[in-house]
């Protein structure tokens, strides 16, 4: 029985990464999951994997959640397969890194879509179930370099700024409902593509553009000296979709080795 049983939980770009590393956790906190992204094999697999490990209550449904339909279908999705929503992490995101001057309005689009326009209708879609039970928690994934800068993130940070900014709007005007809005922020993660990064090969290193190695990144700037792990991320999400956060509300929560404080 983890803090989480007896929920329901709809996940966002969980197909891979960071994703599925906090619908693993919330699974083994005991929590019902619809786990969503665009890519439908991923989640399929995913699926699979928390039944073999003994969360048989997941399902998936595949959809772009930049439109107001396919966030509106995931909400029917897991209203047919669990009757209601308690929890929804905004996690979908993965924009387009570029130097400003190099974007094109096509991958500006993409970014402010992916991260911002997932956020915001996939809310709006969830938000009103969790109004008439007078009870939710929704968690959107931000990003630190909102505040630290980072090169070629301006485009990314516009986006990623916006889903920080949302979620105190929100906690000041719904608080009185006891629905909750938090944002989790990492800095440096060590996602599948950072570890793909790691590696000496000079080769893989040119495929990523990488002129400084991640882990020369990591020493000069984290004063940890490490990146932070997928699951420290899900750790911290299963926390503020717990009962022990109500009293969590309208925060950015940044977790970043004390890369940045305030």
């Amino acid at each position: 029985m983890g803090k989480l049983s007896g929920k329901v939980a709809g996940i966002t770009g969980s197909a891979r990464g960071i994703g599925k590393a906090i619908a693993t956790r919330l699974a083994r906190e005991g929590a019902a999951l619809t786990i969503s992204d665009i890519n439908g094999d991923g989640l399929a697999a995913l699926c699979a994997e928390l039944e073999a490990a003994g969360s048989p209550r997941a399902t998936f449904h595949a959809a772009d959640l930049s439109q107001e339909a396919g966030a509106d279908a995931l909400l029917g999705a897991t209203l047919a397969a669990h009757g209601r929503c308690d929890i929804l992490v905004n996690n979908a995101g993965g924009g387009v890194i570029r130097p400003f001057l190099e974007h094109t309005a096509e991958t500006l689009r993409q970014t402010i879509d992916r991260n911002l326009w997932t956020t915001i209708w996939c809310t709006r879609a969830f938000l009103p179930g969790m109004i008439e039970r007078k009870a939710g928690r929704v968690i959107n994934i931000g990003a630190d370099s909102v505040h630290t800068g980072t090169y070629s993130h301006a485009g990314y940070n516009a986006a990623k700024g916006g889903v920080h900014a949302l979620v105190t709007g929100l906690a000041f005007e719904f608080a009185r409902h006891g629905v909750t809005f938090n944002v989790v922020s990492p800095g440096g993660v060590l996602t599948e593509d950072l570890q793909a990064m790691m590696s000496d090969d000079p080769e893989i290193l040119a495929k990523y553009k990488m002129s400084v190695h991640p882990r020369e990144v990591a020493k000069r700037e984290i004063p940890s000296e490490r990146f932070t792990e997928m699951d420290e991320v899900a750790a911290y999400v299963a926390f503020l979709a717990s009962d022990e956060a109500g009293a969590v509300n309208g925060q950015i929560h940044s977790i970043n080795g004390a890369q940045w404080m305030m």
